[in-house]
């Protein structure tokens, strides 16, 4: 079901008075992205998957940052009635649901790090300049993310892809607005939180893929050593897009995680 409240466009599956699953999806995504996990969690949650801020149905912000897109968040959650979601944070939605739980550490019943980081270095750094240059320098001369999403989608994935989900990863990709893809990927430069990742308090997924050259696994095994109590999970030929290259084996992650997280809550309760 698509839906759209004025300023956010998401789409959504599930009774609304099921617990909240949110998927936020990463530069390249939509919330169509996550169509696989709102058919398949739909009849256990109320489960969203929100346009970020300038894609699809959501407006976009006067100026874009980790911390105004958390902020954003927020306001999201709110209008959708998600209250102590499980929030799904892919590779920048991770950053995001990072910085959400510095500003309000309650706010979820759980959460899913999947193939992000908890930290993209200086503004000023070499390495951070190469990598944004390697992105929006194609869109400066003149390519358009149209005729760049079938090469850009095919770096970020590993072996034996789903082909449904690989058409989705590439339709999602082209349609990103070019000026949404500029300043999301700027907002990267600077986030740093790898000294928040010790105050994390709910229970916590941090899901990598083995071939995943933007959020490698073994930064990831590192990052989860540092949040109390998480657990980590690694899918062995994965790219960058988990859940649309091996949908079946991301799903069956976290329902897993979903069970445990119950198991948990009826406990502390």
């Amino acid at each position: 079901m698509k839906t759209d409240d004025g300023r956010f466009g998401y789409e959504a599956a599930g009774d609304p008075a099921s617990p909240a699953l949110v998927f936020l999806h990463g530069i390249g995504g939509a919330a169509r992205a996550w169509r696989g996990q709102l058919d398949y969690f739909g009849d256990s949650y109320h489960a969203i998957a929100w346009d970020m801020p300038g894609y699809g149905g959501s407006a976009p912000l006067a100026a874009v940052s980790i911390a105004s897109l958390a902020d954003a968040l927020q306001d999201f959650l709110h209008a959708t009635g998600a209250i102590k979601p499980v929030i799904v944070g892919h590779s920048i939605g991770g950053m995001i649901v990072q910085q959400l739980l510095t500003d309000d550490p309650d706010i979820a019943s759980a959460v899913v790090l999947a193939q992000t980081s908890p930290a993209f270095g200086k503004p000023e750094g070499e390495w951070q300049k190469q990598f944004i240059e390697a992105r929006l320098g194609p869109l400066d001369r003149g390519e358009t993310l149209v005729s760049l999403a079938p090469t850009l989608v095919k770096e970020l994935i590993g072996d034996d892809p789903d082909p449904h989900g690989m058409a989705l990863a590439r339709d999602c990709m082209a349609n990103v607005p070019p000026a949404t893809y500029r300043a999301t990927m700027r907002a990267l430069m600077g986030f740093d939180l790898r000294h928040a990742l010790k105050e994390i308090s709910v229970p916590t997924l941090l899901l990598s893929g083995s071939k995943d050259n933007n959020a490698p696994a073994p930064m990831m095994a590192k990052m989860a050593t540092y949040v109390p109590g998480a657990i980590y999970v690694e899918l062995e030929g994965v790219g960058h897009l988990a859940n649309l290259e091996r949908p079946d084996e991301f799903n069956a992650v976290l329902w897993d995680f979903l069970m445990d997280s119950d198991d948990i809550s009826e406990t502390e309760s």
